[in-house]
């Protein structure tokens, strides 16, 4: 696809796109990179980010599909010391004993995200995994709006777990950057780690990052082992999407008629 070809360009030459995954580059810059986790490790991209610029780190990805793991060792140069094991990354963690300084958790694509890595109950998992002055980020691509909606209840529900959380909307997307650590004093030392980058671009990226986030309203009801509506919560984002791309073509067709319409589609 277009945004693999993207991906694949970019992760070659080294630089920064702004895209979610350069965005969660905050966190290893928090820990100086460390051992690191990818819970949803698609074509390896944020593991190649953070091994370009934290040489000294090691990830471990995790990733249920095998094909996507296939691909990843074969069109995206996904090196061979870079492990990734076929499997859930809830029951990974399961039968996991270490601790990570990084936990990425990128498992929450479009519509399918999986109930079972979306509760209270999976993200107290992951604290247990989480080294001291560790930090969790999450990748939240949901375009969603309104009371209730599903960025908002993933948001309480890792606010019911960790004290300290950070969120960033990536320029020029839907994707939400989260960050979740055990206090607020991990999150607040961003700005003096950016300033002791080597890397230009990664700094001021850094910055960017520091001077953006938020800390998002507290509240809302987290999603539980016991109710966990993720698909009827994505469902309701889609048919959001849906209403305003239709009211946008309306919108046209009674402008322009529909040879407008057939234009602009």
């Amino acid at each position: 696809s277009v945004m693999f070809s993207v991906q694949s360009k970019r992760v070659k030459d080294g630089s920064l796109t702004g895209m979610y995954f350069d965005y969660a580059l905050a966190a290893p810059t928090l820990t100086n990179g460390g051992n690191i986790l990818i819970l949803g490790m698609g074509t390896g991209t944020f593991a190649e980010q953070c091994r370009r610029y934290f040489p000294s780190s090691k990830s471990l990805g995790v990733e249920i599909d095998e094909k996507i793991i296939a691909l990843s060792r074969k069109y995206f140069e996904l090196p061979e010391e870079i492990p990734v094991v076929p499997y859930d990354g809830r029951a990974y963690l399961q039968t996991d004993k270490n601790r990570y300084d990084v936990i990425m958790v990128d498992a929450f694509r479009d519509i399918t995200i999986p109930f079972q890595m979306s509760s209270e109950e999976f993200f107290r998992l992951v604290e247990q995994h989480l080294a001291p002055g560790g930090v969790v980020t999450v990748n939240l691509n949901m375009r969603a709006n309104g009371h209730g909606n599903i960025n908002e209840r993933l948001i309480a529900t890792i606010a019911a777990v960790f004290p300290a959380i950070r969120t960033v909307a990536v320029e020029n997307g839907t994707n939400i950057a989260l960050f979740a650590a055990r206090d607020e004093s991990t999150l607040d030392r961003l700005p003096q780690r950016a300033s002791h980058l080597q890397d230009k671009e990664l700094a001021s990226l850094m910055r960017h990052v520091a001077a953006n986030w938020k800390s998002p309203p507290r509240g809302g009801e987290p999603l539980t082992d016991d109710r966990a509506p993720v698909e009827l919560l994505g469902m309701r984002a889609i048919d959001a999407i849906i209403h305003e791309e239709l009211q946008y073509y309306k919108g046209v067709f009674r402008r322009e008629g529909l040879d407008g319409l057939w234009k602009s589609l």
